[in-house]
């Protein structure tokens, strides 16, 4: 491929340095906002990971009080996992944070160069989600600071 695949692929790995320590709770609080409630295997699903990892990482949620495990509304066997408001708080002041800092990154940049840098980005990532099988629910408009994701 005549393609410069090899200049995205250092630039999203030194991007990784920049992820806060509780990215895991923050990737499945967005997910579970999204979708609303969960089960163990509904996020197993979701993200291609074995149950056992999202016991780990559901535990430290639970642990947190993040989130709690309820029975299922609909009456299913299988209990699910929905946020608690200190979950909310959490997710709507990580989000904040992000933003922040993503605006401090971006002052420099036009709001045109913002757009067109953002809808890369979602290209880039549906992409991926095409290719792996796991789309990512995404709201009609995009997430508004502090109001969080949820359609």
């Amino acid at each position: 491929m005549d393609k410069p695949t090899h200049l995205i692929e250092y630039e999203t790995m030194l991007l990784g340095q920049h992820r806060h320590l509780d990215r895991s709770a923050y990737i499945l609080l967005s997910r579970i906002r999204m979708e609303g409630m969960m089960s163990i295997g509904q996020l197993s699903e979701a993200f291609g990971l074995d149950v056992s990892t999202l016991n780990r990482h559901t535990s430290a949620l639970l642990r947190s009080g993040l989130a709690e495990r309820i029975a299922d509304p609909g009456g299913g066997i299988a209990r699910k996992f929905r946020l608690t408001e200190a979950g909310e708080r959490y997710l709507d002041s990580e989000r904040a944070r992000n933003i922040n800092g993503l605006e401090k990154v971006l002052a420099g940049w036009s709001a045109d160069d913002v757009a067109t840098f953002a809808a890369y980005l979602k290209r880039f990532n549906t992409d991926i989600e095409r290719l792996g099988g796991r789309p990512w629910p995404r709201p009609e408009r995009g997430p508004q600071q502090g109001t969080g994701a949820r359609v």
